[in-house]
């Protein structure tokens, strides 16, 4: 499964990629709005980290807007991926989008069928958001779930991105299911790698060491 982080820190990205574990990023308006700087600056210095893959969102709300708004984003860098919204304007914008080439991260995805529209109009990422599900007493898992069956069954080559990811477990069971990506905040990733049988492990190694004679 791909790693992304859902940030628009160029400090926190590059940590994580000079780890060798990250795959790509997820950007939001809110996301970038707590940078302080201009949107496009931000998305161009994360695309020059390396990143294969970048999702910056649109903010229109008409099909016109949406496009005219990916074709300036697609313009910043080959790396970016355009979000569009999961509404009938999203998805004729999406359509369109991908039609010329554009690869399309279908953002605010909340159910099974909308997972499902994504991929006919030709969205290359599809994005469930399971923590906000969760937030109103569903389970974000069992829609991952029904979306990555669905996909399997008609052999959709959109990919499954797990957003809206809260806590390690949540990475842990969209990997069993199968989904393609998982995008979360730098602090679940820092989770992944963090445990404490680990640190002890480590701490009595290095302990023992000490006792080991030198020269």
């Amino acid at each position: 499964m791909k790693l992304f982080l859902d940030t628009a820190s160029v400090t926190d990205i590059r940590t994580m990629w000079d780890q060798g574990i990250l795959d790509g990023v997820t950007t939001n308006p809110t996301l970038v709005a707590k940078e302080g700087r201009k949107f496009e600056d931000v998305i161009r210095d994360i695309c020059a980290i390396g990143l294969p893959s970048v999702s910056a969102e649109v903010v229109g709300t008409t099909p016109e807007q949406m496009v005219a708004e990916g074709r300036h984003l697609r313009g910043l860098h080959k790396s970016v991926y355009v979000k569009c919204p999961m509404t009938p304007a999203g998805l004729k914008a999406t359509k369109i989008l991908a039609g010329e080439g554009t690869r399309v991260n279908m953002t605010l995805v909340f159910s099974a069928n909308q997972a499902m529209l994504a991929a006919k109009v030709g969205a290359a990422y599809v994005s469930p958001f399971i923590g906000r599900l969760d937030d109103q007493g569903q389970n974000g898992l069992e829609l991952v779930e029904d979306i990555v069956q669905i996909f399997r069954n008609y052999h959709f080559t959109t990919e499954v991105l797990v957003a809206s990811v809260r806590h390690p477990v949540h990475v842990l069971e969209a990997a069993k299911i199968g989904a393609d990506i998982c995008t979360m905040p730098m602090d679940v990733m820092q989770k992944l790698v963090q445990h404490p049988l680990t640190d002890i492990g480590l701490a009595r190694f290095l302990k023992d060491w000490e006792k080991v004679p030198k020269g």
